[in-house]
């Protein structure tokens, strides 16, 4: 059955194979030079809060717009291709075509060719992840060291740690138990794309209460000097302890003028500060990233678990 896997998904598995070796070999070549670059023109200390340095980053982010663009979508794209390629097909091109009438008929019962096909793809799924998230985690910091951080930044955090294969073999899963739902390849490809992306958006308004967040109160400033933070929300501490979303009556006033927005933000919040104000900031710190890595990928392989028994379900209630 494993050669038999092979045979009918290696289009799949090589596509696949070879996107992630492309891929490789692009996040090689832009590290590579982009180091140079940065050997040449970043001065002493940089990373770091010098102007210079922010010069030098902005120069790196424009010359590599590209790179950077595609992996703006790709927490989203990789997993939907893998639903829609890898997990779609494996039920609903049998159904559409009505092979499974042959290969359900042969010396290899139902429930045995589910779970070798579901074993192996979907282990080949997990570790086309993993693969990812390595080439990703040792890519970025080339570009984005003392910028940003792969926990804020949650685009970022999907394309490392386990999340990647977290997120592909659900993705795969789902295609799978759509392909039953459909019997067609094409609408279960659709529900694929469009699960990811409800799934993804879900998950990204709700993954603040993973923990609960951490609070600090700030005086003379509305930034956190911690940059590896994800931020959760905010708001002013009036002097007598009451949280407020926007102060009013305060006296303070808060002008916008065209081209000196900046400028009158920081004088109307240095009044605010003088008058007893603090900013209350609400925050999860940088050393929870595997909390919400494991949290996010369990809730992903517990979805991933109950769509592959549903599949699993369909198929040897009515194989036919």
């Amino acid at each position: 059955m494993i050669w038999v896997t092979w045979r009918q998904h290696r289009a799949q598995i090589l596509v696949t194979a070879a996107f992630l070796a492309l891929l490789g070999l692009l996040l090689l070549g832009s590290a590579v030079e982009a180091s140079r670059y940065l050997a040449e023109h970043a001065p002493p200390g940089c990373p770091g809060p010098a102007v210079a340095c922010g010069e030098v980053a902005v120069a790196l982010g424009q010359r590599y717009d590209t790179v950077y663009s595609v992996f703006g979508w790709m927490p989203l794209v990789a997993p939907a291709l893998i639903g829609a390629f890898w997990g779609a097909p494996l039920l609903g091109r049998e159904y559409e075509r009505g092979t499974h009438r042959l290969a359900w008929t042969q010396a290899v019962s139902v429930r045995r060719w589910l779970a070798v096909k579901l074993a192996v793809l979907g282990g080949a799924v997990v570790a086309g992840g993993l693969l990812l998230s390595l080439m990703v985690s040792l890519w970025r910091p080339v570009f984005r060291a003392g910028v940003d951080t792969a926990f804020g930044n949650v685009g970022v955090f999907n394309m490392v740690g386990v999340a990647p294969a977290a997120w592909w073999l659900y993705a795969f899963a789902l295609g799978t138990a759509a392909g039953t739902l459909f019997r067609r390849t094409l609408p279960a490809m659709a529900l694929v794309v469009a699960g990811v992306a409800a799934t993804m958006f879900t998950l990204v308004q709700v993954s603040d209460h993973y923990a609960e967040p951490a609070r600090t109160e700030l005086s003379g400033t509305v930034v956190l000097e911690d940059p590896d933070v994800r931020l959760v929300g905010s708001a002013w501490v009036e002097p007598t302890g009451r949280e407020v979303g926007e102060p009013s009556d305060t006296g303070c006033a808060r002008r916008v003028d065209v081209g000196q927005s900046s400028r009158n933000a920081e004088a109307w919040q240095a009044c605010l500060f003088g008058k007893g104000y603090r900013f209350a900031v609400y925050y999860h710190p940088a050393s929870r990233f595997w909390h919400f890595q494991w949290t996010e990928a369990g809730i992903l392989t517990v979805a991933a678990a109950a769509l592959g028994g549903l599949a699993v379900h369909r198929t040897l209630r009515r194989p036919g």
